[in-house]
């Protein structure tokens, strides 16, 4: 029915998407498998030019954001409060503050630049991005983005988004996305696999390229109202996952930024923000798609197939 109410009048056209799907649920299943030996590989052969990038340390991250958190862990911090060290955008929930320092910006922009430029296997981000990195395949989510979410974001993310699992995303899909004129230059209107969002401008040189966004995707008005918001380097953006939003043209230069999707397996578990059902799943490697389900006596990590990209 959803197919026909899309355009398939007749039953040849009906099996020739039904095809196409199943050739891409396969193609999608096999990526996990892919990203798996990728980052085996890289393990094993990849020489990092900045070793020190890829576990957190507290010099890495801006002295107003280090307030900031300090701030949400106090007692009696509250939403009102938190504001007050925020740059907030329209009524729609995005937040902009300081993340790292410049410094830490450019020596990580630099280590992405040099694994861009090895002969090391890449996956890309997602079927949107065609140029970034997979942080995971680096080896980053357990001594870097772990900790980032779990000590630094989580605090702030309580107070701005309880209602999505704010106090306890419990995984994340992290990468690096890049946008040059020969290469991405710019994203089309969409919405996250994400409970929250975090977008930080990390470099380098560039000019245009604002990001919009426009309605909830679980709200949406009939004449949605767009708002541009410019990248600040090392700052970043949080937002709701549901926020529709993209980027506009990059005029010059080039542009990296740091994405992560943070997701909150007690929300998601119960409705797929992707397809607004109850997700079917299977199981994946590490924080698959952030749900989660029992198994043999134990909680294991688990995707659902209608959301990877």
């Amino acid at each position: 029915q959803a197919l026909r109410e899309r355009g398939c009048r007749s039953e040849e056209q009906l099996r020739e998407v039904l095809r196409e799907i199943e050739a891409e649920v396969q193609r999608r299943k096999q990526l996990i498998h892919q990203s798996v030996e990728r980052r085996a590989i890289i393990s094993k052969c990849y020489k990092p030019k900045h070793p020190e990038v890829y576990t957190l340390q507290d010099s890495f991250l801006a002295p107003e954001f280090l307030e900031i958190v300090r701030f949400c862990t106090s007692p009696g911090a509250d939403l009102q409060g938190l504001l007050c060290y925020l740059e907030s955008f329209s009524d729609k929930r995005i937040y902009r503050l300081p993340v790292f320092t410049e410094e830490f910006c450019q020596a990580f922009v630099d280590e992405l630049e040099n694994f861009e430029q090895s002969d090391m296997p890449k996956g890309r981000p997602n079927t949107m991005n065609n140029y970034g990195v997979l942080l995971n395949e680096l080896g980053m989510d357990e001594p870097f983005l772990t900790p980032l979410r779990e000590r630094f974001l989580r605090p702030i993310t309580a107070l701005l988004y309880p209602e999505l699992g704010g106090a306890c995303l419990d995984s994340h899909k992290a990468f690096v996305v890049k946008y040059s004129l020969h290469e991405d230059l710019d994203l089309s209107s969409h919405y996250d696999n994400a409970e929250v969002t975090l977008n930080v401008s990390l470099g380098k040189e560039f000019t245009e390229g604002n990001l919009y966004f426009g309605d909830f995707n679980q709200d949406p008005t009939p004449v949605p109202q767009y708002i541009e918001v410019e990248h600040v380097a090392a700052r970043g953006l949080l937002h709701r996952g549901g926020q529709i939003h993209g980027a506009l043209p990059i005029a010059s230069g080039e542009r990296w930024n740091l994405i992560v999707w943070m997701r909150s397996s007690a929300i998601r578990n119960q409705l797929c923000p992707m397809c607004n059902r109850k997700p079917e799943l299977v199981e994946a490697e590490g924080f698959g798609d952030g749900f989660t389900e029992a198994l043999a006596e134990e909680v294991a990590q688990t995707v659902n197939l209608c959301a990877l990209g």
